[in-house]
């Protein structure tokens, strides 16, 4: 049974398990392409990335799997990577890979450098949308042999990437809505 955005967000995160399926959500994959008046916006709380955030550590813990380092995928990753590194006590760092909203060439330098020295290394992002992201990341890296895991706050269920961990599971093909994370829209 699916809770609703408001729920959701009232929801305590200290319970134990959370109901993390919603059937909402899309992300527009145009680069600077104005949103039509159409789709429906769904706002992301702060409640809720925590919430997803305990998510996504405790299936860490569950398949006893912790990273050595958190890279937040630049931008919508960044702050969900700050906010697990603090968690769970790891280092965080920045992953430039800006597909949507970016014409700059995606930069692994610091995937590599980690990856150097590193054991284990979760890559994180607001949203596994279409899969775009994290499949950039697989054709140009790869997988490090179990070393690099992709954790994303929401998973939508078409996506051509599976994520190692989640925290909410959408499926856009049935409820296309736009999801709109706290640090988006300043006046919100």
């Amino acid at each position: 049974m699916a809770l609703g955005w408001l729920q959701m967000a009232r929801q305590s995160i200290n319970s134990f398990k959370h109901d993390t399926t919603l059937f909402v959500g899309i992300r527009r994959s145009e680069v600077f392409c104005p949103m039509a008046d159409d789709i429906k916006k769904n706002y992301f709380t702060t409640g809720q990335m925590r919430n997803a955030l305990i998510q996504i550590e405790d299936q860490m813990v569950h398949s006893g799997w912790m990273p050595s380092v958190v890279l937040g995928i630049n931008r919508g990753g960044c702050i969900p990577g700050v906010y697990l590194s603090h968690r769970i006590n790891t280092p965080h760092e920045v992953l430039d890979v800006r597909l949507r909203d970016h014409t700059a060439k995606p930069n692994l330098t610091v995937l590599e450098k980690v990856f150097a020295f590193q054991k284990k290394i979760l890559i994180i992002d607001d949203i596994n949308d279409t899969g775009d992201t994290f499949q950039y990341i697989i054709n140009n890296f790869g997988k490090g042999d179990g070393r690099i895991k992709f954790a994303a706050l929401i998973n939508n269920k078409p996506s051509k990437v599976k994520v190692d961990y989640q925290g909410y599971e959408i499926d856009k093909s049935t409820n296309p809505a736009w999801i709109v994370f706290p640090w988006e829209e300043w006046d919100k």
